[in-house]
């Protein structure tokens, strides 16, 4: 009998690819900067948390393009996926109607502090 019982998770039922397609951003934003090794110590956590929601996230938000899905047609069994233009997630809330003018102008103020290279090296460290 073990001392820590083993949690078991599963994917949604008679999906057993689901796996893939909950952890696809984690290649990008997690894998590619931490490895695929397990963080079983405690003193970690901290460590990570703060990386987070520091430098990783106005790096991600501030200056990683990504594309988003406008729309998918389905022509026979071919599916036609249009995409928008890679933007940032601030350009997507600069372009949004529904955020105040003053919430634009203090991440434009932020943004204009921010050196991705800056940014990344203190990742790295």
């Amino acid at each position: 009998m073990r001392r820590k019982p083993i949690q078991f998770s599963r994917s949604r039922p008679y999906h057993k690819n689901d796996n893939a397609h909950i952890e696809e951003k984690n290649w990008t934003h997690v894998r590619q900067y931490l490895g695929y090794q397990r963080f079983d110590k405690i003193e970690l956590v901290d460590m990570l948390n703060d990386l987070y929601t520091t430098e990783w996230r106005l790096y991600f938000n501030f200056f990683m393009p990504s594309v988003k899905l406008l729309a998918k047609h389905r022509l026979g069994a071919k599916i036609i996926k249009q995409y928008d233009s890679p933007k940032t997630p601030l350009q997507r809330i600069l372009n949004s109607d529904q955020v105040p003018d003053e919430k634009k102008t203090q991440l434009i103020d932020l943004f204009n502090t921010l050196n991705p290279f800056v940014l990344q090296e203190q990742m790295s460290a």
